[in-house]
C-alpha cells in the first residue's frame, strides 16, 4: 500500500504569516515544514528556527534525529545536488554534512542552517541576533500535559527575539489533535476552531493590520493504513492516532436522574468562550457536582458564583477553583478532590480538565 503524506501546498497559497496545522500523528506535518526550511536555505541561504517547549526535546538523540529521515532517504543529496549527504547536529544547531570516503570523517558546512530554541530557555537567547532566519517551526505546540505559565507570552517573546524588526518571517505551528482547548487558540482569537472539519483551512485577520493567520485541520492523506490494525481497540481516544479526531478522555456521566428541587447550589465556570453550569445535587444519600454546558449567557453577573480566568473585582468572581479562599470555595473544591464530579458528556469533561490544568499553572500568581 502506498502511503501518502501531508503537503504544505494548500496552506502556503493563503500567504499568511502564521500557519497553524493540526491533524493525526505521523502524517508528515513536521517533515513537510523541515523540507520547506531546508529547500529554502539551499536556495536563498535563509535559515530556520525550530522551537519546542522543553530544552530536553533537543538533548542527545532527540536533536540529532530531527532530520535523520532526510539523510536516510537521500533527500539531503537530492536537495543539495550531491554537495552534502547528511545532517549533523551539535549544540542546538544543525549543519549540512558529508563523510570522507576513505576515513569516514564527517565534514560540515561552515555555518548551521537551523537553530534550536526552547521556551524554557528563552531568556538566554534575547541578546543574540538571528537576522538570517526566515522560517520558524514550533513543533508539538498542542499538549495534553501542562503548558508553561503565560506560555503564549513566552512564545511571543521567542518570536520577537528571532524576527526583531523584520516582516519576512513565516511561522509554522504544528500539533497532533490531542487538545482542542489549547490556550493558544484563545490567545490568538481562533474562535471557530472547534467547528472545523478535516481539510478545512480558515484564515483570520486582525483589524486594520496586515496580520493573517491560516489554520488547517489537516485531512488524513490515507483513509486507512496497515498500522491501524494495532489500534483497533474499542477506545475512542485512539481515533486521534488512526484518523486525526480530537482526543477525548472518558469522563463519568451523571449516575442518576434528579429533580430541580434537588439542586442545592449552582456555580459557573467560564473558560475559553465556554460557559459551564455546575450544579451541586443532593439525591437520596448522594451529594455530587454535575457539570453541563450553558447555552445562554449568565443572567445574574452581580450575584452568581462564577469562576473565570480573567481578573474581575466583583466579590462573586473567583479564578482558581483549586485554591479556595472561603468556606464555599472549600466545599466546591472537595468535590474535585474526592472525585464526586460528573459531566454532561466527554467534551464537557475535557473543558473542565483544561481549566483545572490552567489553575495549576497560575497557582502561585
Amino acid at each position: 500500500m502506498k502511503i501518502e503524506f501531508y503537503s504544505l501546498k494548500s496552506i502556503l497559497e493563503k500567504c499568511c504569516q502564521y500557519n497553524i496545522i493540526f491533524g493525526e500523528r505521523s502524517n508528515g506535518k513536521t517533515y513537510s515544514v523541515l523540507e520547506y526550511g531546508l529547500k529554502n536555505y539551499v536556495a536563498t541561504s535563509e535559515k530556520m528556527a525550530i522551537i519546542r517547549r522543553w530544552e530536553e526535546d533537543f538533548k542527545g538523540k532527540r536533536g540529532s534525529e530531527m532530520f535523520s529521515s532526510f539523510s536516510q532517504n537521500g533527500m539531503v543529496s537530492k536537495i543539495t545536488k550531491n554537495q552534502w549527504s547528511e545532517i549533523y547536529y551539535y549544540s542546538g544547531r544543525w549543519y549540512l554534512a558529508k563523510r570522507e570516503e576513505k576515513t569516514g570523517k564527517i565534514i560540515t558546512d561552515e555555518k548551521p542552517f537551523a537553530y534550536a530554541f526552547s521556551l524554557t530557555r528563552s531568556e538566554h537567547d534575547k541578546s543574540s541576533s538571528f537576522s538570517d532566519i526566515t522560517t520558524i517551526l514550533f513543533d508539538e505546540f498542542l499538549t495534553r500535559g501542562m503548558y508553561l505559565p503565560d506560555e503564549f507570552v513566552v512564545f511571543m517573546n521567542v518570536i520577537s527575539t528571532i524576527i526583531r524588526y523584520r516582516d519576512n518571517v513565516k511561522i509554522f505551528m504544528l500539533g497532533n489533535t490531542v487538545n482542542k482547548y489549547c490556550p493558544y487558540f484563545a490567545e490568538m482569537g481562533l474562535k471557530h476552531l472547534t467547528e472545523m472539519k478535516k481539510g478545512d483551512i480558515d484564515v483570520y485577520t486582525y483589524g486594520d493590520t496586515n496580520l493573517r493567520v491560516a489554520v488547517e485541520y489537516a485531512d488524513s492523506p490515507n483513509k486507512s493504513k496497515p498500522s491501524d490494525l494495532y489500534f483497533a481497540f474499542d477506545n475512542p481516544k485512539l481515533n486521534m492516532i488512526t484518523g486525526g479526531a480530537w482526543e477525548l478522555a472518558i469522563y463519568p456521566h451523571c449516575p442518576f436522574k434528579y429533580k430541580p428541587k434537588e439542586i442545592v447550589f449552582i456555580y459557573f465556570i467560564q473558560f475559553m468562550d465556554e460557559i459551564l453550569q455546575c450544579e451541586i445535587i443532593s439525591h437520596e444519600n448522594s451529594l455530587i457536582t454535575f457539570i453541563h454546558k450553558k447555552t445562554s449567557e449568565i443572567k445574574n453577573t452581580d450575584t452568581d458564583f462564577i469562576y473565570t480566568c480573567d481578573y474581575n473585582p466583583k466579590h462573586n468572581y473567583h479564578r482558581k477553583i483549586t485554591k479556595p479562599t472561603s468556606d464555599i470555595e472549600k466545599r466546591i473544591c472537595e468535590f474535585f478532590v474526592k472525585d464526586k464530579v460528573f459531566y454532561q458528556d466527554n467534551e464537557t469533561g475535557e473543558i473542565v480538565r483544561n481549566y483545572l490544568q490552567w489553575c495549576k499553572t497560575v497557582q502561585n500568581d
